[in-house]
């Protein structure tokens, strides 16, 4: 906005570099230019004042897709003034000389035209398509098609406006729309959840099965080891009795040669002795024979006199002398 500054009979303008300021006295253009500063002097003087920046202007757009469902389509467009004179000429910028206000609204006019032409561009392609497509293909093919009829407009050649850039946020349909859509996805998420908890789950209660059979393994793995130790005990056992029995058996065998070598030996030796005694007493016997009994006689008392410290009894019958007597008396006679 201008700044005007009151003085008797003239007035002071002084404008923004932004803005091009086109002043006119008696109809005719005198001066034109942006940030201009002058005096002027109001009862024949009329100024208009036109924004040369960048200006963005938002809109949101309520469309219908192909299957009758609304959809919101929210952006902003970024346009500017390329020829402010001509633009001067085709909707007012005038400003009061007191204030320097717009006498009218010629901003809210230019959004008004964009808006009306993009939002026809938007329609025209969106009628056409599901509104399953339009979601998923997002929000570059909206750009690009209100960026492309916008540059190819002639209305905005004719009054000196140039689009810079055109940027779209969001299409969105309506809220039960939305949720209807996002319905299943989130069942398909949810499923997708589901499942893998039940897979956490199943792995866990398989990890639970594989403990419990590897536990059951081990406690039969040692078992049959030690099923295995104590057969090998018994086995250790029977081997060492039958051992010790072998052994008691041939030291039986040894004991029980050894005693019949002894039996024999000793049998042996009786044999001898007695044979020797038998001998000698058959020739004793032999001797016996061929000696008188006188001196058997004699050799019997003297026999008898060695051995009398050890004889307590003696008894002499007649029976014993009466032959020796008689024997005796006819070797005198």
């Amino acid at each position: 906005m201008a700044e005007i500054r009151q003085f008797p009979l003239f007035r002071h303008l002084r404008a923004e570099p932004t803005s091009h300021v086109l002043r006119y006295r008696g109809g005719t253009l005198t001066t034109a230019g942006p940030g201009a500063a002058f005096w002027f002097r109001p009862i024949n003087t009329a100024v208009a004042e036109v924004p040369v920046d960048d200006r963005e202007l938002p809109f949101v757009f309520h469309v219908r897709s192909a299957d009758f469902q609304e959809l919101t389509v929210q952006g902003v467009i970024t346009f500017r003034v390329t020829d402010p004179e001509l633009l001067a000429r085709r909707i007012d910028f005038a400003i009061d000389l007191e204030t320097g206000r717009w006498t009218q609204t010629p901003l809210e006019q230019l959004a008004g035209l964009l808006m009306q032409l993009a939002q026809q561009f938007v329609i025209d392609d969106l009628v056409k398509v599901e509104l399953r497509r339009i979601l998923a293909d997002g929000v570059a093919p909206i750009r690009d098609r209100i960026a492309a009829g916008l540059d190819a407009e002639i209305a905005l050649d004719e009054l000196g406006l140039e689009v810079v850039a055109v940027r779209v946020a969001a299409v969105t349909p309506t809220a039960d729309m939305e949720r209807a859509l996002q319905q299943p996805t989130r069942e398909a998420i949810q499923q997708k959840a589901d499942e893998a908890t039940f897979r956490r789950r199943a792995l866990a209660v398989e990890n639970e099965r594989a403990i419990a059979d590897n536990e059951l393994k081990n406690r039969i793995e040692l078992a049959r080891r030690e099923e295995e130790l104590v057969a090998q005990d018994g086995a250790n056992a029977r081997r060492r009795a039958e051992e010790e029995a072998a052994a008691a058996l041939v030291a039986a065998q040894a004991a029980d040669e050894r005693a019949e070598l002894g039996a024999r030996r000793d049998a042996a030796t009786i044999d001898l002795v007695d044979g020797a005694r038998l001998r000698i007493e058959e020739a004793r016997a032999q001797i016996d024979a061929q000696t008188p009994p006188e001196v058997l006689l004699a050799l019997a008392v003297r026999e008898l006199a060695g051995q009398l410290g050890a004889i307590e009894h003696l008894t002499i019958t007649p029976d014993m002398l009466t032959p020796l007597l008689a024997r005796v008396g006819r070797q005198e006679g």
